[in-house]
């Protein structure tokens, strides 16, 4: 890559003069591309996490993203299934897109529907379950504690 100067310098590097642009500059990381995933190349049929609990299809939409920080998922509980009591190591979202659940964090019991979210906190033990006729749709969210490789 070039820079303004002329030099060349590394593919992760970008030269940055100051504001005024006269005197002075800095070397700061180049933003990474965007990583585009198409959720139907993710999607796979499985049991529910944390006790098997029914049957859900996973769409696990971040896991291919290089050097990630987050992880973002879509699930579906079919009828009759949950995601298990588990303890949480960070805090995490399940914010619903369609269906019913019922989301539990500790002794703390909530009815959950489309367009709800449930903030869970960093060392509850949290769970959800579907209820009704039609499947509950989430989105789960939560930070990693370091960034994630991805798989060989």
């Amino acid at each position: 890559m070039m820079t303004r100067s002329g030099r060349t310098i590394g593919a992760a590097l970008l030269w940055l003069g100051t504001a005024a642009g006269a005197q002075g500059s800095e070397l700061v990381p180049a933003p990474r591309a965007m990583v585009v995933v198409d959720e139907g190349a993710v999607r796979r049929d499985e049991p529910t996490p944390h006790g098997r609990i029914g049957a859900s299809t996973a769409y696990r939409i971040s896991d291919a993203v290089p050097g990630r920080t987050m992880e973002f998922r879509k699930r579906v509980l079919h009828p009759g299934a949950a995601i298990g009591m588990h303890p949480l190591a960070h805090d995490e979202v399940y914010y619903v897109l369609s269906g019913t659940g019922e989301v539990r964090s500790g002794t703390e019991v909530r009815r959950l529907t489309a367009g709800m979210a449930a903030y869970l906190y960093d060392g509850a033990t949290v769970g959800i379950r579907q209820l009704g006729h039609e499947p509950l749709v989430l989105i789960v969210s939560y930070p990693l504690k370091a960034p994630a490789q991805v798989p060989g």
